[in-house]
């Protein structure tokens, strides 16, 4: 049984081919920069030399496109044809109040996934080009979606709650529901297995950052709270989203430059950010590589703002858990960029945080789980690369399967202590 694992980021597609069998990925790659320009195809085969092209995909449907282009491609191929795929998972950012787990995907479900797109503007468009696209190729196999929501329902009242008036709740689901929920699920699992604890007696603070950017507090196994909202604009600063802000901010910003409301969504959501302060930049390489080049103060400035809110973070969650086991690092930017994370560290040895700047500056790769701070530092600093493919994988076996439980009592392979990352 070969599943297929669909990840369309706002502005990436991931995939990842899976011999359920064999428990092996025959084929994983990514398509990068689409809909920014200049986008292009890595294609990883184990045992061969890894595969790019440059393809320009100014949606994502090219990207599934090209994904599929390259999977049966005659030379650089894994399949002779798509018939072999046995099953479609993929990622939903946002499901709304409707779906609490993976489901499989019907008219229904799909139309459900439709009716919450604007609560995800930046996500769930190109999820749902993704999952036709994936249709109109594979239409006699099932697919399911995995909500990035569906993690984060275990979070208590108070702390998805909104100070506003309640019936907004009651009307139209105004509440906190938090995002890249398979991404803090692997990496807290596989973080109880690097501290040799059962995950359900682990306080962790999970910090997924790439594009998009959000934090989870992880209580005894379970999200308790994170940082994005109804939607992923609150929160962290992320490449083009502004993350925490003054409410009235907007509200001002319409009557001085005579802007609509959905023109200062845009903005919000496209225009700020990294992007934002920098003027002209959402990848962290280049913000860094001009910032020390000294060409751009705002690119200094970005870096301090991001690391100065991901510390932040760090601190408010540390207390509302009552104390934690460790802090990890995830998704690009995570496990890429040992400036952020130690600028985000530094002067949390209060805390008992003790980085190792060696260990964290040589931590450059999206392939190995490491240990960034000292043997004796009380609490324990991850860099993890994530893998929401093998979650999405391992969803939708189980759902195939009628095994599907809930994530605390259901037995994923990378929660064991013989997992090993391939």
């Amino acid at each position: 049984m070969d599943i297929l694992a669909l990840n369309c980021g706002s502005s990436s597609v991931k995939y990842q081919l899976y011999d359920w069998e064999k428990k092996e990925v025959i084929a994983k790659g990514m398509v990068e920069r689409v809909t920014i320009g200049d986008s292009f195809i890595i294609h990883e085969v184990p045992g061969r030399e890894t595969y790019r092209e440059e393809y320009e995909c100014p949606d994502h449907q090219v990207a599934i496109h090209l994904i599929i282009k390259t999977l049966v491609d005659d030379k650089y191929g894994v399949v002779k044809d798509m018939s072999q795929i046995s099953a479609v998972g993929h990622r939903v950012v946002h499901g709304g109040e409707k779906f609490t787990c993976s489901v499989k995907i019907d008219k229904t479900v799909l139309d459900a996934i439709k009716a919450v797109q604007h609560l995800a503007p930046l996500h769930n468009p190109p999820n749902i080009s993704g999952i036709e696209a994936a249709q109109s190729v594979l239409p006699d196999v099932p697919h399911i979606a995995i909500f990035d929501t569906a993690f984060h329902q275990t979070m208590p009242q108070h702390a998805y709650t909104y100070a506003v008036p309640y019936e907004w709740y009651e009307k139209h689901g105004v509440r906190r529901y938090g995002f890249h929920g398979t991404s803090h699920l692997y990496v807290s699992k596989r973080a109880a297995v690097l501290l040799g604890k059962p995950h359900k007696e682990c306080n962790i603070i999970t910090m997924h950052i790439g594009n998009g950017v959000s934090h989870s507090a992880i209580k005894n196994g379970v999200s308790v709270d994170t940082s994005m909202g109804l939607t992923p604009l609150e929160g962290a600063v992320m490449g083009t989203r502004c993350g925490d802000l003054d409410p009235a901010i907007p509200m001002f910003l319409q009557q001085k430059e005579n802007l609509s409301p959905k023109e200062i969504d845009s903005i919000l959501n496209k225009k700020s950010g990294i992007l934002g302060i920098t003027g002209q930049y959402t990848d962290r390489r280049d913000v860094i590589e001009s910032a020390e080049d000294g060409n751009c103060p705002r690119c200094q400035l970005a870096l301090d703002v991001e690391a100065y809110r991901l510390k932040k973070y760090i601190g408010s969650y540390a207390a509302a858990l009552g104390g934690i086991d460790a802090v990890v690092f995830t998704a690009g930017v995570g496990e890429m960029a040992w400036l952020i994370r130690e600028k985000a560290l530094e002067g949390l040895e209060f805390m008992g945080i003790i980085l190792d700047k060696e260990k964290n500056r040589n931590t450059m790769t999206r392939k190995k789980e490491s240990v960034i701070t000292t043997p004796d530092s009380p609490v324990k600093v991850f860099v993890i690369p994530t893998d929401e493919e093998l979650v999405f994988t391992e969803d939708v076996v189980a759902i195939l399967e009628e095994t599907y439980t809930h994530h605390m009592d259901f037995n994923y392979s990378f929660s064991d202590e013989s997992f090993q990352r391939k």
